[in-house]
């Protein structure tokens, strides 16, 4: 089986900063993946590069099998940035209703109702325009979207950044029901908790190159035993 997300050697400076080296990794079908960095490390950039949004100096990306600056391997990819950015004058249902129609999808406002209890916001904020709802109310209703959609194929840069621990419970539980249903999932985070909770594997980022990718039992294995937290930052002081 083809893999969903393919990088090979992929790099990428800006001036005079080098910020992805020969980053290369594969992600499978129904896989949960997580990029772990510190905040401005590069996670974003290589999120970028893999969705042609940048374009890297060197390397290919590959995703469902098309090269990614190919239009049609993004058809099926759902990807929600860190910072969401759309006209604040949309109503939740608005919002919601205009994204999925890039996916040729509908959905009814009674399941983007049940989809808002799920992700712990009140449905009354479908109702209301981007306008009046918090930073965190915009980032759930961004997600609930990504998860309405048919989109085989998630790409979430930071979704539980400014979630409080009930939200970033649905949200887990949104990732596993994906996997569950066969979809792939892939985000970048710096809650180290939540990606050893749910993730099959894992990459570490630092400067500019991967420091290691598989599952979070080899990662302690390589590095050393403890929370997820404390390998990765032995992880990343060894790689210094």
């Amino acid at each position: 089986m083809q893999p969903m997300i393919s990088v090979c050697q992929v790099s990428k400076a800006f001036g005079n900063v080098q910020v992805l080296r020969d980053v290369s990794l594969q992600v499978d079908a129904a896989e949960l993946f997580g990029l772990i960095g510190l905040n401005g490390i590069g996670k974003t950039t290589l999120i970028k590069v893999m969705l042609d949004l940048i374009r890297a100096d060197a390397g290919q990306v590959h995703l469902l099998g098309r090269i990614s600056s190919d239009y049609k391997a993004r058809e099926h990819v759902m990807y929600v940035p860190e910072k969401t950015s759309p006209n604040r004058n949309l109503k939740g249902v608005e919002y919601i209703t205009l994204t999925l129609q890039a996916y040729r999808h509908r959905v009814s406002t009674v399941l983007m109702e049940e989809a808002a209890a799920a992700f712990q916001l009140d449905p009354a904020a479908l109702y209301k325009t981007l306008r009046q709802c918090s930073k965190g109310m915009g980032q759930k209703l961004a997600l609930m979207a990504a998860f309405l959609s048919p989109a085989p194929l998630l790409i979430l840069d930071e979704p539980m950044s400014g979630l409080d621990p009930l939200a970033r419970h649905a949200v887990k539980q949104q990732m596993r029901a994906a996997q569950g249903s066969g979809r792939t999932v892939f985000f970048s985070s710096h809650i180290l908790a939540d990606m050893d909770e749910i993730c099959n594997r894992v990459a570490v980022i630092h400067d500019g190159t991967l420091r290691y990718t598989g599952d979070a039992s080899g990662l302690r294995t390589q590095f050393g035993a403890g929370s997820l937290e404390e390998v990765f930052l032995r992880a990343i002081g060894h790689a210094a």
